[in-house]
């Protein structure tokens, strides 16, 4: 995985730093990386979230790419205590994260420990019925697949739904590339799970109905995701059109 491809995107600027997303969340949009896809090297636009918990620690999401002046702003908002990498593909900075920060618990869904191909310290695995401290504050549940998982969160008072990749909404025209933007289009990655990916979740199709019926339950405002616009209008109506797949 490299940093150095740039220009694939229109960036959500400002970049590598904290923009309000609800009350006590952030959301930072980060360089674009260039990710393993079959032979290919693919570039993808990255974003982490970050939620300030009740006793003033800091939740930090699918950590992106760290600079000093990313540490310096992140510090402004209260002392980093919880790193989590939410599925088996959104995990490669955390060992920065982790080297920053060595006190943060690092939670990460259950075949990392295998599948890392950077490793980095484990502290819990996200299994899913496990209760941490925050678990008052921020609700969430585990969508098995067989290539991947993904651990999905729920921001309670800010009533933010927090994803990576179960929903990846590029805007077309922000996609520098004609051949990229018809291939995303095609892929179904302009609010929905890619098609190609969706295939990881059918052999558990049963449990995957029961936990995304469950996420669709709670009363989402706002979504926010690794790849493309984040949702904050007619929300509901989002959701059901990008979950239709495993209804």
């Amino acid at each position: 995985m490299s940093t150095e491809h740039k220009g694939a995107y229109v960036e959500y600027a400002p970049l590598n730093e904290p923009k309000p997303f609800g009350e006590n969340v952030w959301i930072v949009d980060g360089p674009e990386i260039r990710m393993d896809l079959g032979p290919f090297k693919v570039p993808f636009p990255t974003r982490m979230t970050v939620v300030r918990l009740a006793d003033g620690g800091l939740w930090l999401h699918s950590p992106i790419a760290p600079d000093e002046a990313l540490f310096a702003a992140i510090e402004k908002l209260g002392e980093v205590r919880w790193l989590v990498a939410p599925n088996s593909i959104h995990y490669w900075f955390m060992a920065d994260w982790i080297e920053r920060y060595p006190e943060a618990q690092s939670l990460a869904v259950p075949d990392l420990d295998v599948k890392a191909k950077r490793p980095f310290r484990i502290d819990t695995k996200l299994e899913d019925g496990t209760r941490f401290p925050w678990s008052d504050e921020i609700d969430w549940l585990l969508v098995p697949g067989t290539s991947f998982s993904e651990a999905v969160f729920f921001v309670k008072a800010a009533q933010v739904l927090v994803l990576v990749d179960l929903i990846e909404n590029f805007e077309p025209e922000r996609v520098n590339n004609p051949l990229q933007r018809w291939a995303l289009k095609l892929a179904g990655a302009t609010g929905s799970l890619p098609i190609d990916a969706r295939m990881t979740f059918r052999p558990k199709m049963d449990e995957v109905r029961v936990q995304v019926a469950k996420m669709l339950d709670w009363p989402v405002v706002r979504v926010t995701m690794a790849h493309g616009k984040p949702i904050t209008e007619d929300v509901p109506a989002a959701l059901e059109r990008a979950f239709r797949w495993a209804s």
